[in-house]
């Protein structure tokens, strides 16, 4: 049997084939589609994962326009940002067509010490249909 001619088949970026920060398939496939390409987040839970990946890349344009009006900071800075070592999605609530919480665990490293940050946010979906952070509480 012949071996097909590879050189014809497309080929996978390396961006496309790394994994996502998030803890999902290839970057591509899952927070690639909302940060790089335009797509809406389907759900508060797939905006949360991909702010988190945001976070992870420093990308605070996506970061502010996926961030409420009325509680979005002017700017981010990520002078003194920690490195992003993981997520763990603990819940997700649905309230109904236009509110929901997810509560999560992100782990980080700052000055070489491993911190965790454990947060219940608060995500409304606006007239647009688009989820957006709205704040959100510390646990522990």
């Amino acid at each position: 049997m012949a071996r097909p001619d590879s050189s014809r088949a497309p080929r996978a970026t390396t961006c496309e084939r790394e994994a996502c920060p998030c803890g999902g398939p290839a970057f591509a496939d899952c927070c690639g589609r909302y940060l790089e390409h335009g797509d809406i987040a389907p759900s508060a839970l797939a905006l949360m994962r991909s702010r988190y990946t945001a976070y992870v890349r420093r990308d605070a344009p996506y970061l502010l326009d996926t961030w409420a009006a009325r509680t979005r900071p002017a700017s981010l800075d990520f002078d003194d940002a920690p490195q992003w070592l993981g997520l763990q999605v603990k819940a997700h609530a649905q309230h109904d067509d236009a509110h929901a919480e997810v509560e999560f665990v992100a782990r980080y490293k700052v000055g070489g010490r491993a911190h965790r940050l454990h947060e219940r946010s608060r995500f409304e979906r606006g007239e647009d249909g688009r989820w957006r952070y709205l704040d959100g509480d510390l646990l522990e």
